[in-house]
């Protein structure tokens, strides 16, 4: 299933049902008495958030939607029927913003969370209040752009290649891509990391596509993901200490560093993990020397591909968390 975190969409609320002109009379009456009765209002659009859904690629294919009117009136002050409201499901975590005006309407992060967006029109009123129809109003229109910033707990950021899909693999049963070229990971992809003794201690966490120097001016997969890391509450952040991709370790861990602070600074002051990776390849440990030497901070040392070390880098994560 493709991963969509983007749509833009036009909706239309119902109209208001017509209200109904009559006159009752029988033998006992001198003048025709009103009944004509109020017309229905008109559906509304609701958005809803629901935890079972992933992304918004429903929204690309299909980008008008239109709620039901109400129904018409009827003589004998017969109402006419409501129109159901129309309702849209996103996942937890979209943003919804009004297009023209580019105000936020409601940033739905909680699961059953709901926004009305465009209100039906009221019904016509019939004959049987002041001896007038009056006409339906119609339903709102508008435009709206989603936005998906998915919600995990724990946000894998490093360079391309770093480890951070073979992570991810194996602390959870997600079945995430592994190859040895850059961007394998094109999608974030989340994954539950459990804890056998304690329901309570489990864990989301977000493998996010690779970083390179200029993310943030859209360079690689860019800003595009980058925003996603907004809603995690802790950053684990990979480096490839073996240098097996050509890269300098205290390089990449500036680089990247310096992409988070020119995006956002919430995102660099945001708890971070600082993790080593690939320990079981040559030139490792002493890259990890010299790290610690010029980057004066904790560091785990692990190597994903051969399940060293992932245990203490899981209770420092629940730890924090």
């Amino acid at each position: 299933m493709a991963f969509v975190d983007k749509a833009r969409i036009q909706v239309q609320a119902g109209n208001g049902g017509k209200g109904c002109e009559s006159h009752y009379s029988d033998k006992y009456t001198r003048y025709p008495i009103p009944n004509g009765g109020d017309g229905g209002r008109g559906a509304n659009i609701v958005f809803v958030a629901d935890r079972n859904l992933h992304t918004l690629l429903d929204y690309r294919f299909k980008q008008h939607y239109v709620a039901q009117s109400g129904g018409h009136a009827s003589s004998n002050n017969k109402t006419g029927k409501r129109g159901e409201d129309c309702i849209l499901r996103v996942p937890v975590g979209t943003i919804l913003w009004d297009y023209d005006t580019n105000l936020l309407i409601r940033d739905l992060n909680v699961h059953g969370d709901s926004v009305i967006v465009a209100r039906g029109g009221e019904g016509g009123r019939g004959n049987n209040h002041n001896r007038t129809v009056l006409p339906p109003h119609a339903g709102e229109v508008r435009t709206i752009r989603l936005e998906l910033k998915i919600i995990a707990d724990v946000g894998l950021v490093g360079f391309p290649n770093a480890g951070k899909s073979t992570l991810i693999c194996g602390v959870s049963k997600v079945k995430s891509k592994v190859a040895s070229y850059p961007f394998t990971t094109k999608a974030p992809i989340l994954g539950i990391v459990k804890d056998e003794d304690d329901e309570k201690r489990n864990f989301v966490m977000a493998d996010l596509p690779g970083l390179i120097e200029g993310a943030h001016e859209g360079k690689g997969l860019g800003d595009q993901f980058l925003k996603h890391a907004e809603r995690t509450k802790i950053l684990v952040h990979l480096i490839d200490m073996s240098g097996s991709e050509g890269r300098d370790p205290v390089d990449d861990y500036y680089k990247i560093c310096e992409e988070l602070d020119l995006y956002s600074e919430d995102l660099l002051q945001k708890h971070r993990i600082l993790v080593a990776n690939k320990m079981d390849l040559p030139d490792a440990k002493k890259n990890l020397m010299r790290f610690k030497r010029k980057v004066t901070k904790d560091i785990i040392a692990i190597s994903a591909k051969e399940q060293q070390g992932l245990d203490k880098l899981l209770e420092a994560i629940r730890l924090l968390l």
